[in-house]
């Protein structure tokens, strides 16, 4: 269960509180003794970074913002001390839970706020456990005291409410979430939070001719979906849509070219790029921004069975270009390639793929940033980068030099869909470039989307990773249009 977030005017007395701190004061509003201050200033000056006072009746937990970050930097560290409290706060059982600040800057709430609530998360829910035990130790409610507004809340909560869904669809195994089902909980998100959803199913993507989603389709005997999402308010202040791609491989084996060892072991979650897709129409939607925004997700599952897709085979895509399959676990960006090519019927002014795509890009640069390559105008990769540091979820950029491109050159067909080892994030990418002549940003999100540990409040149950950044990036990219007009 997620907890709730409301606003309040004044804090009561008896109500357990945390407070940020800028400085080593103790405001008059935390209600405490004059020996509870004395103690907490002592601590606090002896570079203490959490303070924690239990008075009986209720508990104080004072958090000193590190001097020696600004910032971004600064807005992560009350983030992760958020997560670092977590074990504590649910030891001492609060059923409600006051956040606030003092002296500090501006945000700090929200940060410790959406820092805990994502600490929090676990997936529960093939655990035999009654609903008293599945909320045992959980503040269910987070009362938020001081300078926001209801706008601000709506955000937190909403953005939130995404990562959730998220991480619950990443968690879910492909027993219970094949790519119908997939198509399903989107459609429901789409009713839910305001949004059109059109899940065409198998005959109408062989009418269509995306020869790319069927042939990764054909080991499986589960159909595979095509699913289109569309935000449109009335008066969106772009002419031509956002189109946001994301990969939908609800497990992958591998195919012929079967994974071996433990490296099938989290494929369920190798759908996350839809997932994260879906969250963003998700947070626009329920926030109502101003942004015309298009999302597509090509799903299935990828196995060795029945007539699968084969080493050597060409194939024939949505947009007429012929592909030499050189590994049939390079699968991601053959579905995708059908979609970035769909995508041109919209005429978007910029497209933005995401995906679980490569190790190489993991390999690169581990869990500590989503790899991008593109070719679409900088002001649009610099609002990104801007956006990727204020939520922590940064970009790395790699090059996108036509010279990748002749990697993947192919004697029988137009294209081959994978290179050799070297540069195989980069050659991914190249390989989806040739499928749109719109803008295009490409982020590899493998390092970061599927982590073997915690990363703070980043949970290897489906980090959920991508889906923060985006949401932003297309707040921020309404604000910039509306000031335009």
């Amino acid at each position: 269960m997620k907890p709730e977030i409301s606003e309040i005017s004044q804090i009561s007395p008896d109500q357990s509180v945390v407070c940020i701190l800028g400085k080593c004061e103790i405001p008059s509003f935390l209600s405490l003794t004059k020996s509870e201050k004395e103690y907490a200033i002592r601590r606090l000056k002896e570079k203490e970074e959490m303070v924690f006072i239990n008075s009986y009746f209720k508990c104080t937990y004072l958090v000193k913002v590190k001097e020696s970050v600004t910032g971004y930097r600064e807005k992560e560290e009350v983030r992760k001390a958020a997560s670092g409290m977590k074990k504590l706060l649910k030891s001492n059982n609060h059923s409600e839970l006051v956040i606030t600040s003092y002296a500090t800057y501006k945000g700090a709430i929200e940060d410790f706020t959406e820092g805990l609530i994502l600490s929090v998360y676990s997936f529960r829910k093939y655990k035999k456990e009654d609903e008293d035990e599945k909320r045992k130790n959980y503040p269910s409610r987070l009362l938020l005291y001081g300078d926001k507004g209801k706008s601000e809340i709506r955000w937190l909560t909403s953005l939130t409410d995404a990562v959730y869904f998220v991480r619950d669809l990443i968690n879910e195994p492909v027993n219970h979430l094949n790519a119908t089902a997939l198509g399903a909980a989107i459609a429901r998100t789409g009713k839910d939070a305001g949004f059109r959803v059109d899940v065409l199913t198998k005959g109408k993507i062989e009418a269509l001719k995306m020869g790319g989603l069927l042939a990764v389709n054909r080991g499986s005997v589960d159909p595979p979906v095509f699913c289109i999402l569309e935000w449109k308010p009335p008066k969106p202040v772009n002419k031509e849509p956002l189109v946001l791609v994301g990969k939908g491989i609800v497990y992958d084996t591998g195919g012929l070219n079967i994974k071996t060892g433990d490296y099938m072991a989290s494929m369920k979650g190798d759908m996350a790029g839809a997932a994260t897709v879906t969250g963003v129409l998700y947070v626009a939607a329920k926030n109502k921004l101003p942004l015309h925004v298009v999302g597509l997700v090509p799903a299935t599952d990828n196995r060795p069975g029945g007539n699968a897709y084969a080493q050597g085979d060409i194939i024939t895509m949505f947009n007429k270009m012929t592909v030499e399959v050189g590994n049939t676990d390079a699968e991601g960006r053959i579905i995708l390639a059908d979609a970035l090519s769909y995508a041109a019927k919209y005429k978007p002014f910029l497209i933005i793929d995401i995906a679980t795509l490569t190790g190489s890009a993991a390999v690169t640069f581990s869990n500590q940033a989503i790899a991008m390559m593109t070719n679409a105008d900088r002001k649009y990769v610099n609002l990104l980068e801007e956006c990727g540091k204020e939520v922590y979820e940064r970009i790395a950029e790699l090059p996108f030099w036509d010279e990748y491109g002749d990697m993947i050159k192919s004697d029988i067909a137009d294209v081959k869909n994978i290179g050799g080892r070297e540069a195989g994030a980069i050659t991914a990418g190249k390989f989806l470039e040739k499928f749109t002549l719109h803008p295009l940003i490409h982020l590899d999100i493998a390092g970061t989307g599927m982590l073997r540990k915690d990363d703070h409040y980043r949970l290897k149950e489906g980090p959920g990773s991508g889906l923060r950044l985006l949401a932003t990036f297309v707040r921020r990219l309404a604000a910039e249009y509306k000031k335009m007009k």
